[in-house]
């Protein structure tokens, strides 16, 4: 249920984001709306690269080691959506 609720998420987000950057275009984007726009496109990234281990062998395995390698060393690797603050917010 929850990967449900973050997928829905991350796509309303992606949604908003594809709007501001057309709103862009014409010249009519603030920098606060740009900021979220690029921040969710960062998240888009994030997917895909996480993406990229779920196709490897052995994913239900691997996918945890990079995320708890990812904490450790201080980087996220998943999507804002994803984080487990973001469930109890909502």
């Amino acid at each position: 249920m929850r990967v449900k609720f973050a997928l829905a998420q991350e796509k309303d987000e992606t949604k908003e984001m594809l709007s501001i950057y057309k709103r862009y275009t014409l010249r009519k984007a603030t920098p606060e709306e740009m900021k979220v726009a690029n921040q969710q496109f960062l998240d888009v990234l994030k997917g895909l690269g996480i993406g990229v281990f779920a196709i490897l062998p052995f994913a239900p395995i691997t996918i945890p080691v990079v995320i708890k390698l990812g904490k450790i060393v201080g980087v996220d690797i998943l999507p804002s959506s994803f984080n487990s603050e973001n469930f109890h917010r909502k």
